[in-house]
């Protein structure tokens, strides 16, 4: 994978408010990887499950192998905050 840089990171948020999957994908590869950022995987699972949302058939399988090596508590953190970002930015 290569390594992403912050302009990246950056164009794939603005893209991601438009609803572009291959953007929340992205996002979920670079949180759950530590690609730009620190490894986070609330954040991961939460652009996971927003780019499923989309169609993008990879990202199940990243958010439900995510989801093995996370507590409840977190996997519900994360839901929450997917709801709240459609809520903004749907």
């Amino acid at each position: 994978m290569a390594c992403l840089d912050v302009d990246s990171l950056s164009q794939f948020e603005t893209e991601a408010k438009t609803g572009r999957g291959d953007a929340l994908y992205n996002l979920g590869l670079a949180y759950s990887t530590g690609q730009g950022v620190g490894v986070d995987f609330v954040a991961a699972h939460k652009w996971f499950n927003l780019a499923a949302m989309r169609g993008v058939d990879e990202a199940k399988s990243w958010r439900a192998q995510l989801a093995r090596e996370m507590l409840p508590a977190q996997i519900a953190e994360a839901q929450r905050l997917a709801r709240e970002w459609l809520s903004m930015f749907r």
